[in-house]
Parts: structure tokens; C-alpha cells; sequence
């Protein structure tokens, strides 16, 4: 592992920030499609001879995805197998669990995040709420990341967390959207048990 190492610590050091360049247009927000995770890492990694491979395993219920960064010595590094189930048991629904899977693997393996693209409210100074208030309208972003983190949770409870801490901020729309995900993700991991 001596020289995929080094040239995985060169090549990081080279990595883009991958941008939020894709839209949802369901929930009209941002978010760092595929071709963005590829494009922040590739150039970098090849520069150092280091060839990117996902490689697809067998799976029932979604996809499975392991990313396996391949070095031209021969040495590999793999970031581990990451399953997705498939929210619809048809060439949609799997293809959607494949790309999500594909990019995902890819940031964990790489150690990419999407850009902040709201530095500004970031570096605002917090200031504290009003007592007894309701919290704020879940935005359409965190919606969209709720719905996409319970699609890929891998245990019951941490399910119920993320749904309940969104669910208690959504509307009705949004409500029916985020119960629609987690009974077919509850589902899943019943049948997986």
C-alpha cells in the first residue's frame, strides 16, 4: 500500500470542490450531481496514476456499490461496499439507488464533501431564538437531504430520528412525502432482518 498512498496524499492535495451544479427539480434545490463528484477528483487522480473504478455487486432489494481507487503499480485501495436500496422496484427506481450510490461511494472514498455554497449565512453571528416558538419550515434542501439520508439508512431507529426530526417541520405536502420514504425504507430493512 506504500505507493497508492503517497499518490493518494498527492492527489488529494489536488482535488476541485465538487459544486452544486445539478438541480432537483421536485424540490428546486442544488446538490452535487455525479459528473460533479468525478470531475472534482479525476484530473488529480489520474495525474498521479490512479485509475477510478466503481464496481457494481449483487443485490435484491437496490444496488451496491464499491468504489476502488487502482494504482498503476497494482496496489488498490477499495472504499467498501455501500448499499442502496431501490425506492421503486423498477429500471427508475434502480437506476436513481445506482447514480445516488455511485456518488456517494465516490465522496466517502475520496474524502470530498459538496461546496458550502452558504458561506455567507454561516459566518453570521447566531443569535437565540425566542422561547416557546415553533421551530422554523424545514427548507427545501434539508428536506431533500432528509429524503435522500433515510433512503440509504441501514437501521430502523436512526430512521425514525431523521424522519421524526423533519417530519415535526414539514408541511403537508412534504409530510407525505417523507412518509412515503420511510415506509419503503422501513420496509426494506424489515425484510433485510
Amino acid at each position: 500500500m506504500k505507493q497508492i498512498a503517497q499518490a493518494l496524499c498527492k492527489a488529494q492535495k489536488e482535488f476541485s470542490p465538487a459544486l452544486k451544479t445539478a438541480t432537483n427539480p421536485h424540490f428546486k434545490s442544488k446538490y452535487v450531481g455525479l459528473d460533479g463528484c468525478v470531475e472534482a477528483v479525476i484530473d488529480a487522480l489520474n495525474n498521479h496514476g490512479i485509475y477510478l473504478m466503481q464496481r457494481s455487486h449483487d443485490c435484491e432489494n437496490g444496488v451496491k456499490i464499491e468504489t476502488i481507487l487502482l494504482h498503476e503499480s497494482g496496489e488498490e485501495f477499495s472504499g467498501g461496499v455501500l448499499h442502496v436500496p431501490a425506492s421503486k422496484n423498477d429500471a427508475q427506481g434502480y437506476g436513481s439507488a445506482l447514480t445516488y450510490a455511485r456518488r456517494y461511494s465516490l465522496m466517502a472514498t475520496c474524502g470530498i464533501a459538496p461546496e458550502d455554497d452558504d458561506g455567507n449565512a454561516a459566518s453570521k453571528p447566531k443569535t437565540s431564538p425566542a422561547p416557546n416558538l415553533q421551530p422554523p419550515p424545514i427548507s427545501q434542501e434539508e428536506l431533500s437531504h432528509a429524503l435522500n439520508t433515510m433512503e440509504v439508512c441501514e437501521d430502523i431507529e436512526t430512521l425514525k430520528g431523521i424522519f421524526g426530526g423533519a417530519y415535526k417541520r414539514a408541511n403537508d405536502t412534504q409530510k407525505k412525502q417523507l412518509t412515503e420514504i420511510y415506509n419503503a425504507t422501513k420496509s426494506v430493512l424489515e425484510k433485510a432482518a
